[in-house]
């Protein structure tokens, strides 16, 4: 028996007025409403969540409403609130409309049964107040997703490569570490390059990681799981990059292997063919190579046969091409033919605050290759890595940490270190942001000493944290590494001092 029961006739109205009062308050107030019934079917949107229709792939209600809500909603959580019967107040759900704020309550009989569930949309991605958190969650998931896609494409991965010998990508979007703005948005523009089948150009400074962004672009798209053929064209001398392109045909010259040899191309068919330092590429064999583009057909070396061919082209360059077709150095139409998706990547000293992380995942990935212990570098360290200009960006930066352990007697890496293998470099150490508190420890032994200790204290805790901000670009991670302590206890510093 329900407890309404036992209750008189006029409560039971107020309780029943009460509860409609709040169903229409929340059905005004709210973003958006939706009701399931015991079977997790949509049985009714309020006016509110109509406007998210478009964004979920529906132009009617009636293709939304009357279908399983897990199949109109990626992501949901109500199923399992009707399982369950217990609700889940506040939760952030990400699918195609966006990152929302949400509630999902259970609807209950007189008998206590559960009937349905109520889902409440209590802010959307736009508002403004809570923009910052739902952003920055929108981004962790994202790493998540890429993370966790990552170890499932390097498992299927390496059992296609057991079984046909194909190359595949290395990377995901997960192994571009960053959460700076550039580095979020250079990843934003990557993830859809990799829904259209047109050619990418990555343009930025070498080091900054064009071709790991080129491995991940492959294996975010419809052609992950064909092969991944890449060629630096840089690396290969002028006589034999038309080979290498193309091919051979058995016999076609002299010392030629019997069998004849097959190209990138032709390796990259029904993949990618990842073009690295494209600017480096002969004019002559330019000219062969639109072509090619153009008309989806090679010609090996000696041989009258046109092949045809599938493969995705991503170009990528450190040189300024544009520069390069006004000298008359690169062809225009074939400039034009590379550059429909054009990425920039920034350089390192753009997004300095990734490079907190970036030395924790390099240290990782170098001791896992050595065996021996990461490093652990002091302050000082970390701020003056912080401050460096990285000409040659992430390849630079990992030099300077491979250099400075192999130096350093323990695993523990300190500012003089840094400082002598950037000067033997020819690089000229920057001064790095101050990370101490020096001059609030002066100040309160010069006048403050009428001060009780604890405040004292407090304040040089104070100043100490807001050096430590300043260093790490306002990275909290960072931050709680320079000073030695845990993530939780800074959120706890960081609250007590707002």
């Amino acid at each position: 028996m329900d407890n309404t029961d036992l209750l008189p006739r006029d409560a039971q109205s107020i309780l029943e007025l009460a509860a409609r009062s709040m169903f229409e308050l929340f059905a005004n107030a709210s973003q958006g409403m939706m009701l399931v019934d015991r079977q997790a079917r949509v049985v009714w949107i309020n006016e509110q969540y109509k406007r998210f229709l478009p964004a979920l792939g529906f132009e009617r209600v009636e293709d939304f409403v009357g279908h399983p809500v897990s199949s109109v909603v990626h992501n949901t959580q109500m199923h399992h609130v009707l399982e369950s019967g217990k609700p889940i107040l506040i939760d952030l759900l990400t699918n195609r409309a966006g990152t929302f704020v949400v509630s999902r309550i259970p609807l209950r009989d007189n008998l206590g049964e559960v009937i349905g569930a109520l889902g409440i949309v209590l802010f959307d991605h736009a508002e403004t107040s809570l923009q910052p958190l739902v952003g920055k969650f929108a981004v962790l998931q994202r790493d998540l997703d890429d993370a966790r896609r990552e170890l499932a494409s390097q498992r299927i991965n390496q059992r296609n490569s057991e079984r046909s010998g194909q190359r595949q990508s290395r990377y995901t979007f997960a192994s571009f570490v960053g959460a700076s703005a550039p580095a979020v948005e250079v990843k934003r523009q990557a993830r859809r390059a990799a829904q259209t089948a047109s050619p990418v150009l990555l343009l930025g400074e070498t080091g900054t990681g064009k071709e790991l962004l080129a491995h991940a672009i492959h294996g975010a798209s419809a052609r992950a799981s064909g092969p991944f053929i890449s060629l630096n064209i840089a690396a290969v001398p002028d006589t034999l990059l038309e080979a290498e392109f193309f091919g051979v045909a058995p016999g076609a010259y002299t010392g030629a292997e019997r069998k004849g040899r097959e190209g990138k191309f032709r390796l990259a068919h029904g993949g990618t063919l990842f073009l690295d330092e494209i600017g480096d590429m002969p004019l002559g064999l330019q000219a062969k190579l639109l072509r090619v583009l153009q008309e989806g057909e090679i010609e090996p070396l000696g041989s009258n046969k046109l092949i045809p061919f599938d493969a995705r082209v991503i170009a990528a360059t450190s040189r300024d091409l544009s520069k390069l077709v006004r000298e008359g150095n690169f062809r225009e139409d074939l400039f034009y033919r590379l550059n429909v998706l054009p990425i920039r990547v920034p350089p390192l000293r753009e997004r300095r605050e990734d490079i907190a992380a970036l030395v924790e995942v390099l240290g990782e990935d170098m001791a896992l290759r050595s065996g021996a212990q990461p490093p652990e570098l002091s302050t000082e360290a970390l701020a003056l890595l912080s401050a460096q200009v990285w000409r040659g960006n992430i390849r630079e930066l990992r030099n300077v940490l491979e250099q400075a352990m192999m130096r350093s007697d323990s695993h523990r890496i300190v500012a003089s270190q840094l400082e002598a293998v950037l000067r033997e470099a020819g690089v000229e150490p920057p001064v790095a942001a101050p990370v101490a508190a020096a001059p609030a420890l002066a100040r309160a032994g010069a006048g403050e000493a009428g001060r009780p200790l604890a405040q004292q204290v407090a304040e040089l805790e104070r100043q100490a944290i807001a050096a430590a901000m300043t260093a790490a670009c306002g990275n909290k991670v960072a931050a709680a590494k320079m000073l030695g302590i845990s993530r939780a206890t800074l959120y706890q510093r960081l609250d007590q001092s707002v």
